[in-house]
């Protein structure tokens, strides 16, 4: 890129390489690990899809010293009010430190955080936590109450597009999309909306839990609408290669690797 180019140009760049380590709903033992960081401390970030504890967090943040973003699930939350709407940024205040470890995550739920990287380049991220309405429980959301919820951070999402000149990059939820990776039972069915914001907002993947891989011959990614699809339970490492542009050919490059570290 030329060096002359307006800084706002170079703004709109796409980081050209992420590897994201990815953890959801299961205290993996490789992750939580003395070698944590010999497998993935050449990792860029981690997400979080939800259903796990802050002292998780924390031995993760300390060991890897590396930005990670999360989503609360339908389980585990007891610091879930103090990551509402009307706190400031989405970031654990710091009289909080003594009691919540999970200091320096930062909390993508209903939000749209824009990560801002040595080499010029901005990550945008956005999350969506929480399941399918299926009891009393907290963070449980019927479909049009989720759809309700997408229309909160859509003007961020506008306001991604016309400074960055795209929407966003990664989507984090807890519940997978309705009908790509998620059961039939009620508690682990996906959200419509989640289809349509992927054909709309064209994220380069979605990354979600809550539906237990058990199988290791499973099927944990999929694709839909140039995004990929990833369910994160347990733990997977996912290799994005965004070139300069948000653009179906670059998306083309892409890929996953579920093993890595092992």
């Amino acid at each position: 890129m030329p060096s002359g180019e307006p800084a706002r140009r170079r703004l709109r760049r796409t980081p050209p390489t992420l590897k994201l380590l990815c953890i959801s709903d299961h205290r993996d033992p490789l992750v939580y690990n003395p070698h944590i960081k010999e497998r993935f401390g050449d990792v860029d970030a981690v997400v979080s899809a939800g259903d796990l504890s802050f002292e998780y967090y924390d031995y993760v943040l300390s060991s890897l010293n590396k930005p990670l973003f999360f989503v609360f699930g339908n389980h585990n939350l007891e610091q879930l009010a103090r990551f509402s709407r009307r706190s400031s940024a989405g970031v654990l205040p710091l009289e909080s430190a003594a009691d919540a470890p999970a200091l320096g995550g930062i909390h993508v739920g209903e939000r749209v955080h824009v990560e801002r990287r040595a080499d010029g380049t901005r990550l945008l991220v956005a999350g969506l936590g929480g399941s399918r309405r299926y009891n009393d429980g907290g963070n449980q959301f019927s479909e049009r109450a989720r759809a309700w919820r997408v229309l909160r951070v859509t003007p961020r999402l506008w306001y991604n597009r016309l400074r960055y000149g795209r929407f966003l990059d990664i989507l984090v939820t807890h519940a997978p999309p309705r009908g790509i990776g998620n059961r039939e039972d009620l508690p682990h069915q996906g959200f419509r909306v989640f289809l349509r914001f992927m054909r709309r907002c064209r994220p380069h993947c979605l990354i979600h839990g809550h539906v237990h891989l058990y199988d290791r011959n499973e099927r944990r990614e999929h694709r839909y609408a140039d995004c990929r699809v990833v369910n994160a339970y347990d733990r997977c490492v996912v290799v994005v290669d965004g070139g300069e542009s948000s653009s179906p050919r670059n998306r083309e490059k892409l890929s996953a690797n579920g093993t890595a570290g092992t």
